[in-house]
C-alpha cells in the first residue's frame, strides 16, 4: 500500500499497478482505490488497509435519518442531500456521510420491512412479516365474508357498471357456501341474500350450508347493520368484528378475492385491468360487454367449479366438496320459512284497513286480506325491495302472507321517470361544473394565485344584482309585518285599522263637557249668543 501511495504521490500510478495489487490481495480494483483514498486521509490506514477508520465511529441510522427517510418516501439520495445541507449549516461545519456509507448503513441497520414501510407505508411493510396459520378446524366452525367489487364492466340496463360480489366461505374446507351479486353498491340486502344462500342446503345451494358457529367481518357497515346483526343473533351465530385494515386476519376470503380475479374475471370481456395498447388505457368503443344476467350465470358456474373440481393446496389434493363430505361434524339447519323471517327487517305494527296495509305512505294489498280488515299486523320487509312486504299477525306472530304495492307503475312509466331524473342530474351537474370552473395564470416566480377572466363593472353589477337581489322592492312582503297604528286624530278606514298594530302610545283624549239642564252638552257658542 505504501508503494502505491508513493507512486500516486509521484504521479506514476497507473491502472495496471492497481490491477496487479488487487489480484495479489484478492479484492476488487475499486476496493484498492478506496483504500488509497483512506490512506491519504489517515496515515495509519496505510499500515492496515481495509481496517475500520480510526478517525471516527461507524455511521449508523439515527432517528433523524429515519425521519428523513419517511419524509422523502425512502429516497436515499434526497436524504443524503438533506444531511449534507444540515452538516454545512452547523458551526463549525460537520462531516456528512457519503452516499455509499448512507446506503450501507440503511441496508445494515434497517430490515426490509422497515425500509418498505418508510417508503410506502404499513401495507408495504406487512408484506415482509411472517404470519401464523390458523388450524383448519371443522366445517361450519368459522365462516368469513366480504364484499368484492369485480374488475369487470357489465352491461346493466344500457350502462357499463362494475358489479359487487358478496360471499361467505368456510375456513375449514375452502368452500363457497353462499354468494350474491349486486349491479350497484352493496347493502345489507346483499348480505342477507348471500346469508340465505349460504345457510340453505337445498337445491341449488347445497350441499354446503347450515348455521356456522362464528362469522368474521371487517367492520363493514353493511355487515354490522341492525338488521344483519339481529339476524345473526336470532340464528345464534357469533360475529367476530375484526379491526379495520387487517385483511390478513381473514385470509381465506381475501385469498378467494384474489383467486377469482386471476382464475376467472381476467378472461372475461370488459376486464377493467386489461393491458391496452397505446398511450391511453381506454376501453375500446366497439367492445361488447356481458349482460348482468350472463355475468351472474358465469360466476355461479365458476363457483360450482371451485367447490366441486378445484383442488386448493391446503386441502392436500381434495376438492372442497370432498373435504366437506369427509368431515363428520353435524350440521345445524334452519327451516326455510324461519330463515326468511329472521333475515327480514321489522317495521313495527300496523292496522289492516279496507285499503290494505299502509307502509311508508303507500298502500300494500294481498288476496289473503279479504275479511281481515281491522286486525293488527306486523310488517317485515327486505331492504330496498319496496315492491312487496311480508305481513304477520301482531299478537300470535303467525305468517299471514305477502302484500304487493297497490297501483304500481308500469315498467314504461318507471323507465320514463328514470330518464327524466338522469337528464335532470346531468343538467344540474353541467351547471355546477360551469359555475365552479376557475382558471389561474401560470407563474414561474413565487406569487399569489391570479384568477383569469375579466369582467367589466357593469357586468359584475348585473350579475350580483341577479344573484343577490339588490332590488329590495322585488323582495318586499307587505303582509309579513303589519304597519304601525296611525295617530288617533287620523280618520283611518276600518279595513286598514284591522291590519295595524297598536305599538304606538295612544294620545290622551279630551275630557267630555258636562251635560246642561236640557240633557245635552252645553255649547259655549250658544251661551255666548244667549248673553
Amino acid at each position: 500500500m505504501r508503494r502505491l501511495l508513493a507512486l500516486r504521490a509521484g504521479k506514476k500510478l497507473t491502472a495496471g499497478h492497481v490491477r496487479v495489487a488487487a489480484d495479489a490481495l484478492g479484492v476488487a480494483e475499486r476496493t484498492v482505490w478506496r483504500w488509497l483514498a483512506a490512506a491519504e486521509r489517515d496515515e495509519a490506514a496505510a499500515a492496515s488497509p481495509g481496517a475500520p477508520s480510526r478517525t471516527g465511529a461507524t455511521f449508523t441510522v439515527t432517528p433523524e435519518v429515519r425521519g428523513l427517510l419517511a419524509l422523502w418516501k425512502g429516497n436515499v439520495r434526497a436524504v443524503h442531500r438533506e444531511l449534507v445541507l444540515r452538516a454545512a449549516r452547523e458551526s463549525p461545519p460537520a462531516d456528512a456521510p457519503s452516499l455509499t456509507t448512507l446506503h450501507r448503513a440503511i441496508q445494515r441497520d434497517l430490515t426490509p420491512g422497515e425500509r418498505a414501510g418508510l417508503a410506502k407505508g404499513e401495507r408495504a411493510a406487512r408484506k415482509h412479516d411472517v404470519f401464523l396459520a390458523r388450524p383448519r378446524g371443522w366445517r361450519n366452525q368459522v365462516w368469513e365474508t366480504d364484499h368484492m367489487r369485480a374488475p369487470v364492466l357489465v352491461d346493466v340496463d344500457g350502462t357499463a357498471r362494475r358489479p359487487w360480489i358478496t360471499w361467505f366461505t368456510d375456513c375449514a374446507t375452502n368452500a363457497i357456501t353462499g354468494v350474491a351479486v349486486t349491479p350497484g353498491d352493496p347493502s345489507r340486502e346483499s348480505v342477507l341474500s348471500a346469508l340465505r344462500s349460504a345457510v340453505l342446503r337445498e337445491d341449488p345451494y347445497g350441499p354446503f350450508g347450515g348455521l356456522p358457529e362464528k362469522v368474521r367481518v371487517d367492520r363493514g357497515k353493511d355487515f354490522l347493520s341492525r338488521t344483519v346483526t339481529a339476524a345473526f343473533d336470532l340464528l345464534d351465530v357469533t360475529v367476530e368484528d375484526l379491526p379495520a385494515y387487517t385483511p390478513h386476519l381473514k385470509g381465506t376470503v381475501e385469498g378467494l378475492n384474489r383467486a377469482v380475479e386471476s382464475m376467472f374475471l381476467a378472461a372475461l370481456p370488459g376486464y377493467a385491468r386489461q393491458p391496452r395498447p397505446g398511450k391511453r388505457s381506454s376501453r375500446p368503443k366497439d367492445e361488447v360487454l356481458l349482460g348482468f344476467e350472463d355475468f351472474t350465470a358465469r360466476l355461479l358456474a365458476w363457483t360450482l367449479w371451485w367447490n366441486t373440481e378445484h383442488r386448493p393446496a391446503p386441502l392436500q389434493g381434495r376438492t372442497p366438496l370432498e373435504a366437506w363430505q369427509d368431515d363428520p361434524t353435524p350440521l345445524r339447519d334452519v327451516p326455510v320459512a324461519d330463515l326468511w323471517t329472521f333475515t327480514l327487517e321489522d317495521a313495527g305494527t300496523r292496522t289492516l284497513t279496507t285499503r290494505g296495509v299502509r307502509f311508508r305512505k303507500r298502500d300494500y294489498v294481498g288476496p289473503w286480506m279479504t275479511g281481515q280488515a281491522g286486525i293488527q299486523v306486523r310488517v317485515r320487509f327486505m331492504p330496498h325491495h319496496d315492491h312487496r312486504i311480508e305481513v304477520y299477525h301482531a299478537a300470535t306472530g303467525r305468517y299471514l302472507g305477502p302484500a304487493d304495492l297497490a297501483d304500481r307503475a308500469t315498467e314504461e312509466q318507471v323507465s320514463a321517470v328514470r330518464r327524466a331524473r338522469a337528464a335532470r342530474t346531468r343538467r344540474l351537474k353541467k351547471d355546477l361544473e360551469a359555475s365552479q370552473r376557475e382558471r389561474y395564470a401560470a407563474v414561474n416566480q413565487p406569487a399569489a394565485p391570479q384568477r383569469l377572466g375579466a369582467l367589466t363593472t357593469a357586468q359584475a353589477g348585473a350579475e350580483l344584482a341577479q344573484a343577490t337581489g339588490t332590488d329590495l322592492s322585488d323582495l318586499a312582503l307587505p303582509d309579513l309585518i303589519p304597519p304601525a297604528a296611525p295617530p288617533a286624530d287620523w280618520r283611518t278606514p276600518p279595513s286598514l285599522a284591522a291590519r295595524t298594530t297598536s305599538d304606538r302610545p295612544v294620545p290622551p283624549q279630551p275630557e267630555p263637557v258636562p251635560d246642561g239642564p236640557s240633557g245635552r252638552a252645553e255649547d259655549p257658542a250658544e251661551d255666548g249668543d244667549a248673553s
